[in-house]
């Protein structure tokens, strides 16, 4: 008889994901997801579209006077966004 290595689901999830290079695009997921709690429920209501595209959160906002005020607030809400989950994925946030 032979021994056996028995891992948890929680040791062996996490490396299955990173192995299959599926770790950045679950992550890029949440932090899109994230934008409702970190930015709250008036500016979610005003956003249109989201989606990423070379570490850069692009966001479609409708109304033009909240767009200028959160482009005044790209730095913070790039740390905020990483910070909601626990890793750098953004270097900046645009606003059309």
């Amino acid at each position: 008889m032979f021994k056996r290595q028995v891992q948890s689901i929680d040791e062996l999830l996490p490396r299955v994901i990173r192995d299959n290079g599926l770790e950045t695009p679950l992550l890029q997921r949440r932090l899109i997801d994230a934008w409702d709690e970190v930015t709250g429920r008036i500016v979610a209501s005003y956003t249109v579209e989201k989606f990423i595209r070379n570490q850069t959160l692009m966001v479609r906002i409708s109304n033009p006077a909240l767009r200028a005020d959160l482009s005044m607030m790209r730095s913070q809400l790039v740390m905020r966004l990483n910070q909601s989950v626990g890793s750098m994925i953004i270097t900046d946030v645009r606003f059309f």
